[in-house]
């Protein structure tokens, strides 16, 4: 991903949609999304772990803060305060000062909050995580999923930018009826066993990172091009043998291969017309004002 995430976990749009994506098109997206995973995933250290406490701290300092930044301060912070209970033990200046050069402190203070009121652990149930201090409905998924292996779906804004391309390109994933959207399709699209959920949550943050950026959609380099309809609108659904892998790794190397090719990845259709095509119905039209997504910075350090 080449943009930090906002300040908060994108809120999920307060209505539902029902999602009608044939089961094969939703197996194959599945299948290759986390075979290409296998192959290409980022050593990160949030990933070596399934600790909560360490999983939520990767996922409050990957808000709007880029990864290249993260890596060295989330081992730091972790040495410093080894579990939830030591940071609920700590005076709130000491995890301000722990987080210092990260930026968006609302984050640390709200995480020492969280520890007061919880440690020393936190619970696997996304309703339960929901309801804590500073963990929005993306954060919740993922400290459930990254962390306890639970059965839950994740959209932050380049999760939802992935999902709508392959599966509602006239949608615009930055309004809320497209962020509804999205949130149906990654439901819809979820495995039914936790531990494949995990794969398949972690291989979509990885995907909008190294391939379907912001910027530019890489579909003859893209794993799902086969199932992806702004592929198929492109012309783009014959990936040359191997390309995606190596772009993988080129964007391991180097975080502006994928995110300074400035090239158009998408233009949003009107309304009425994404109301024609989209193939997640909303049950209701959006009654509340669009809350700010989250923009996670997962972009390769």
């Amino acid at each position: 991903m080449t943009g930090p995430r906002a300040g908060r976990s994108a809120a999920r749009p307060p209505a539902t949609a029902r999602c009608t994506i044939p089961k094969a098109a939703r197996l194959e997206f599945g299948r290759r999304l986390r075979a290409w995973y296998r192959r290409n995933a980022r050593d990160l250290p949030w990933r070596r772990t399934r600790d909560p406490y360490e999983v939520l701290v990767s996922e409050l300092m990957l808000q709007q803060t880029q990864v290249v930044r993260v890596v060295p301060r989330y081992g730091e912070f972790l040495r410093r305060f080894p579990t939830l209970a030591s940071i609920a033990a700590s005076d709130p200046a000491q995890v301000m000062e722990a987080w210092e050069g990260l930026g968006y402190y609302a984050r640390a203070r709200s995480l020492h909050r969280l520890a007061r009121l919880t440690a020393p652990a936190l619970p696997a149930d996304p309703a339960a995580l929901r309801a804590l201090p500073g963990i929005g409905e993306y954060t919740a998924g993922a400290v459930a999923s990254f962390a306890y292996e639970r059965r839950a779906a994740l959209v932050d804004t380049n999760v939802a930018r992935v999902l709508i391309r392959v599966f509602a390109p006239r949608l615009d994933p930055r309004t809320p009826r497209g962020r509804r959207t999205a949130w149906a399709i990654a439901e819809a699209t979820l495995p039914r066993s936790g531990t494949v959920a995990y794969a398949q949550n972690q291989a979509l943050i990885e995907l909008g990172a190294l391939i379907c950026t912001a910027r530019v959609a890489h579909c003859t380099e893209c794993p799902v091009n086969s199932v992806c309809k702004s592929a198929a609108a492109a012309g783009d659904r014959r990936p040359r043998a191997g390309k995606s892998d190596r772009a993988a790794a080129t964007a391991r190397r180097d975080p502006s291969a994928s995110a300074d090719r400035v090239v158009p990845a998408t233009r949003y259709r009107s309304a009425a017309a994404a109301r024609s095509s989209a193939p997640c119905r909303a049950a209701s039209p959006p009654t509340a004002p669009a809350t700010r997504p989250s923009a996670r910075s997962r972009t390769a350090p």
